[in-house]
């Protein structure tokens, strides 16, 4: 692992994102987004899941070297991802204004910057990184005594990795049920021939807002609309209108029907 990875280096493309709406493997875990980046000879893949307690983010690394494809994971709440992100653009910059790798004279433990992200139970060690392959930031969890998982990123794609992270902190909010961030109302979803339709209440620094999607079992594609919370009385009386309004409509339509049987 490092800037230039510690082997061949692939083509780097833009990150790729697809949304979802039904349930993953997981019970209960419903996956809203994911994107997939490609640095150098590894695959990473950032989900955006759901279940009853509020949004997480899930982050795997896939090595492709030597065609193992061995994969190392972390978990987020979106919170410590939000967080996570902040230190990616630190970690970034301070990667930008070093110097050439001296090789002979390494730092000591190859640390040359370092972050902790505390969150619950869980910790998080953010360790910029100088081998004799290069630089690479290595993120490691622990969860109250339980076993430690890593991942680790070129140095070169720090940049490309926090805006991937970004913009799914932008689309689906930093704040969760689980964390206690803000007391939001539960998502909710329904249904409604071949469409589920799901209503995500969410908050972040703008307030707290209502995000109403649209999605199509057969492509998984999502669409959505987000709603602030001072607009919710006036889209209930839009809707309560046209309901009401379809309701004399039909009832218009079966007194027709039936004076032409008379």
């Amino acid at each position: 692992m490092s800037d230039r990875d510690s082997t061949e280096e692939q083509p780097q493309g833009q990150a790729s994102t697809r949304s979802f709406g039904q349930e993953g493997d997981e019970t209960g875990v419903q996956e809203l987004a994911t994107k997939t980046l490609h640095i150098q000879s590894k695959r990473y893949y950032l989900d955006v899941k759901q279940n009853r307690r509020g949004r997480f983010l899930k982050i795997a690394e896939v090595s492709e070297v030597g065609g193992r494809g061995g994969k190392s994971r972390l978990t987020l709440g979106m919170s410590a991802a939000a967080e996570f992100r902040n230190h990616l653009t630190d970690f970034s910059e301070h990667y930008a204004q070093l110097g050439p790798a001296n090789h002979d004279n390494p730092p000591d433990d190859g640390r040359l910057k370092s972050e902790v992200i505390v969150k619950e139970n869980r910790r998080y060690y953010l360790d910029l990184k100088e081998n004799s392959r290069g630089r690479f930031l290595k993120v490691s969890q622990t969860v109250n005594r339980g076993p430690r998982t890593q991942i680790a990123v070129p140095a070169q794609g720090l940049v490309e990795f926090k805006n991937a992270l970004t913009e799914l902190l932008d689309e689906f909010g930093t704040d969760t049920a689980e964390e206690g961030q803000g007391n939001v109302p539960e998502s909710k979803s329904f249904r409604v021939e071949n469409k589920n339709f799901y209503f995500d209440i969410g908050q972040n620094f703008r307030g707290v807002y209502m995000r109403v999607s649209e999605v199509q079992p057969r492509n998984q594609f999502r669409t959505s609309v987000t709603i602030p919370e001072r607009s919710w009385a006036r889209f209930r009386d839009i809707f309560t209108e046209y309901v009401d309004r379809m309701k004399e409509i039909r009832a218009g339509e079966g007194g027709a029907q039936g004076d032409e049987g008379d």
